[in-house]
């Protein structure tokens, strides 16, 4: 991919500190000014994704997510902001985000956040021994005691926070996962 230059990257660069501020309106007053040759860089699609989630324009926020699947599908985090987006979208919803996410998990096969992800979905949707599996994947895939702690953390996860908090105690008495 190619690097996006100034006077683009400062533009960019400007969006994220107002972002940092809290900003979101004049984080996206800046990515207006990227070149259109630049629009679809991915810093500039990233950036533009976090300034619409943080105005809860999840239409946009999704546009941009799928831009980023579209033109950067290797890039995991497209896919989580995509599907992040989908959840909240008008006509969208959980199970629209899991579909979203589902073939995130095998192209990324040791990304902990997809896997984190679609239990949240399947949590909130009822279908808690599927949510424990690919909870249990994410703490496979990733730092295992930073899982279980954001696990515990995470609301859409509380209808199995029991079972985490049983696997954390086992793990930190050395019981195998």
């Amino acid at each position: 991919m190619k690097p996006i230059l100034p006077p683009d990257l400062f533009f960019v660069r400007a969006a994220e500190g107002w972002l940092g501020l809290g900003d979101a309106t004049e984080a996206l007053a800046e990515l207006a000014s990227v070149s259109p040759e630049n629009r679809d860089h991915p810093m500039v699609l990233d950036a533009e994704w976090e300034a619409c989630a943080a105005l809860r324009d999840w239409d946009s926020a999704h546009r941009c997510g799928e831009a980023l699947v579209r033109l950067y599908p290797g890039l995991v985090a497209g896919w989580i902001h995509r599907s992040y987006a989908t959840r909240r979208m008008q006509g969208g919803g959980l199970a629209a985000a899991l579909e979203a996410l589902r073939p995130a998990a095998d192209l990324f096969p040791t990304e902990s956040m997809v896997s984190f992800n679609l239990a949240c979905y399947l949590a909130q949707m009822g279908a808690e021994e599927e949510a424990w599996g690919w909870y249990l994947e994410a703490v496979r895939r990733g730092d295992a005691d930073s899982v279980r702690e954001a696990g515990l953390r995470d609301e859409d996860l509380r209808p199995i926070w029991p079972r985490i908090r049983r696997d954390r105690g086992e793990a930190r008495r050395g019981v195998p996962d």
